[in-house]
């Protein structure tokens, strides 16, 4: 059976594939596009049980083979994936699908593909994608995440009063995971992220959504009023290494900076086969202090596949009725609790 590039990678060692990626990156000839940009053109996965902050219980950023061995089989996500293997490999497309599905008490489990191995960066083995702080924790300001959530004069999403006030996701306006950023992220399935590159823009498709940053290069952020969707995003390149500043977010992303903060990133190739992504970001009203880190992207044999987002098109009618009965019944919701008026 010819197995995939994915079933490969899962299936290696971890002490092996660190042994092929330390290699390569010493050696490696970084290449550049024809207009004399580092070229980091190519379809990329983050997939990983890496995420963004360090688990609790877990002290340490860097662990060894063995120990990176033994927290990948203690995670949930792997025992699922190994269980719909075994259903899929005896099983009618259709019907192992069901089995799939129904034997995880979720159907969603049938689609999930987080990734079955903590992320490799700088050729370590990383238990997150935060290195600053050394607890690898957001370094929140009291009250900093109730500040990031409902930010003063934003209307409030969640709510049931009308079409805008549903959650973005639901909207098919962006992705829950906040894979695009910034900062960008991994998540549950969907890890895939596109890079094009011409002399003047740089755009990164993510496969969760649909999202796409546009970053303009050499040029200065636009002072037209507009927060975008993942924000005002410009770049230039120092070096080998693409360095993207963005601010202004919408704040109905409710994505970690505010109109006060700013987000700087690097990308540089580390190897033929992965590109090393850093994250710095400052925001005094959210953070005590700046924080960052590294995830790894790695490039992946499989195209990025369309994001069909079509939530909640059956259901807004009843949801919208629902509120109208509140509101004739005299009662509002507030963060999802019903209160009398």
């Amino acid at each position: 059976m010819k197995l995939t590039k994915k079933q490969v990678f899962n299936s290696m060692g971890v002490a092996a594939l660190f042994a092929m990626t330390s290699v390569a990156a010493q050696d490696y000839v970084r290449p550049f596009t024809e207009f004399g940009a580092p070229d980091l053109q190519g379809t990329w996965s983050a997939a990983s049980i890496t995420n963004l902050t360090r688990p609790k219980g877990i002290d340490k950023l860097v662990v060894s083979a063995d120990e990176a061995l033994e927290l990948e089989r203690s995670n949930i996500w792997n025992r699922v994936g190994a269980e719909q293997a075994g259903v899929q490999e005896t099983a009618l497309p259709d019907e192992g699908a069901q089995a799939a599905a129904f034997n995880t008490r979720g159907y969603n489990y049938f689609w999930i593909d987080p990734g079955t191995r903590l992320g490799l960066v700088r050729d370590e083995i990383r238990t997150s994608w935060i290195t600053n702080p050394e607890n690898g924790r957001i370094p929140y300001v009291e009250n900093g995440r109730r500040m990031q959530r409902n930010q003063e004069g934003i209307p409030r999403t969640g709510s049931f009063d009308g079409p805008e006030t549903r959650p973005l996701a639901e909207r098919c306006l962006l992705s829950f995971s906040n894979a695009g950023g910034p900062v960008m992220q991994n998540g549950l399935y969907n890890n895939t992220f596109q890079i094009v590159q011409n002399k003047d823009y740089v755009m990164i498709l993510v496969e969760m959504v649909h999202d796409a940053r546009i970053i303009r290069i050499d040029k200065g952020h636009q002072d037209n009023g507009i927060n975008r969707w993942l924000g005002d995003s410009i770049g230039y390149y120092d070096g080998e290494t693409l360095v993207v500043e963005t601010i202004n977010p919408n704040p109905l992303q409710r994505a970690y900076i505010t109109a006060n903060g700013k987000v700087t990133e690097r990308f540089t190739r580390w190897s033929e086969d992965q590109v090393l992504y850093e994250f710095s970001v400052e925001d005094p009203l959210l953070y005590t202090q700046t924080w960052g880190g590294e995830m790894s992207l790695n490039r992946s044999a499989e195209p990025l596949y369309e994001y069909a987002c079509h939530e909640g098109n059956h259901s807004f009618p009843g949801i919208l009725a629902g509120a109208r009965r509140q509101e004739i019944d005299g009662q509002i919701v507030e963060d999802n609790v019903e209160v009398e008026r």
